[in-house]
């Protein structure tokens, strides 16, 4: 493993000092704890970061991780990991606006982050490299089983449905359906919004797989359950439909 140099924006002492002593052990250096966007800056431009994982919610400070995240891109671009107690939709979406290399939720597990720390800044020293482009989605997602990760590839994913704090990954192998640590959103980020639809609380479907639908139920090919559309999300998802076959057609 890769020995890097992390910047950490937290402003809560017992979880700052965690994340240090499990990101050292891993073997990798600690540039800074901060704790607020004058703090981040500093040490950013004193003794730039190969990556940075940030808080979200600061109670101390005028800007929230997310802004401070943009002004830090600004100065050294490099892959961002999140780290916050919050899920909520309206968070998740403002984070999402950076292209955070993982969006992870507290309280945060110690093999897990190591692992994404890792393939973040994999994925980011491809791209520099030229090995891929700005805008490439990578072809498979990693997903945490007990304590491995596994590689799917995205194009054999039918469908994500949700089990409380997991997710039941239905699958067009015959290995049929894998159950994963992380829920929907979390798994979201790393699917391409080309391909994969957010259906409800409890779905993400894949729409290369829908073998036809009407007004209330999607069917997929080799799936033997119908997948029941909320009245919510009809409308939005006959005009993901609609786009999609105009653009392959």
């Amino acid at each position: 493993m890769q020995s890097l140099k992390i910047l950490i924006l937290e402003d809560e002492i017992i979880t700052a000092t965690d994340l240090k002593v499990t990101l050292e052990e891993a073997g990798h250096q600690i540039t800074a704890i901060t704790k607020n966007y004058q703090e981040a800056m500093a040490s950013i431009k004193k003794n730039p970061a190969d990556i940075a994982i940030l808080d979200v919610i600061l109670k101390k400070s005028a800007l929230d991780g997310i802004a401070i995240a943009k002004e830090l891109l600004e100065h050294n671009w490099m892959p961002i990991i999140y780290l916050t107690a919050n899920s909520g939709p309206e968070i998740f979406m403002r984070a999402k606006e950076t292209l955070p290399a993982a969006y992870l939720l507290k309280p945060f597990r110690h093999n897990e982050l190591a692992y994404q720390v890792e393939l973040a800044y994999y994925y980011f020293s491809q791209s520099r490299a030229g090995n891929r482009t700005k805008d490439y989605i990578p072809e498979n997602i990693f997903v945490k089983i007990k304590d491995i990760y596994k590689k799917i590839p995205k194009k054999e994913i039918l469908l994500i449905q949700a089990s409380r704090v997991y997710s039941i990954i239905h699958l067009t192998t015959k290995e049929k359906a894998v159950t994963v640590t992380g829920n929907l959103t979390y798994l979201s980020q790393y699917l391409p919004e080309t391909s994969f639809f957010r259906l409800s609380r409890s779905y993400i479907i894949n729409l290369d797989h829908i073998e036809r639908f009407d007004q209330n139920y999607i069917y997929f090919s080799n799936f033997n359950e119908k997948i029941s559309i909320p009245s919510g999300s009809k409308a939005e998802l006959k005009k993901v439909l609609n786009a999609l076959q105009n653009n392959r057609s």
